[in-house]
């Protein structure tokens, strides 16, 4: 059986983690598969000005990112593996102490557990996909994102 979609909202309960606000359970839609639009899905306003949108499975996450030029999103590691296709603009990513510039139509895999940090170098657009799901962004402890980096 296919794993439901769902577009994650704030969450109300611990249950929730497992059955997320807005989940679409396929069982519920006669087993009928729905696409989902970004602009259907509630939007984070993070810090700098960054606004993320949320689809996700039982295992993979999808996370859009909007960027705007200037905005770093602060160094940080997760044990979730990630893949960032940016969509248009371009980033500046520091992994593990190396520099790569990854442009519109590009992608990029970042490991697990590898430390990272990202800076717009224009207005971004970027697709992230998670595996597994990213908790810290379900419930809302990533204080990377949502905190102005101090000086």
């Amino acid at each position: 059986m296919r794993a439901p979609l769902s577009q994650i909202g704030p969450l109300d309960t611990e249950s929730d983690l497992t059955y997320p606000t807005g989940r679409i359970d396929a069982e519920e839609e006669s087993m009928s598969f729905q696409p989902v639009s970004w602009d259907s899905v509630p939007e984070d306003h993070l810090a700098q000005g960054i606004r993320r949108r949320i689809v996700t499975g039982e295992q993979v996450m999808l996370g859009r990112i909007y960027l705007p030029k200037g905005s770093v999103v602060q160094s940080h590691q997760h044990p979730n593996e990630q893949i960032t296709h940016i969509v248009s603009g371009a980033l500046r990513f520091a992994i593990d102490g190396e520099e790569i510039i990854v442009r519109a139509g590009e992608t990029l895999i970042i490991p697990s557990n590898a430390e990272h940090s990202a800076e717009a170098l224009e207005d971004t657009d970027d697709i992230d996909a998670f595996s597994p799901i990213r908790k810290d962004w379900l419930d809302g402890s990533d204080a990377y994102l949502r905190d102005h980096p101090t000086s």
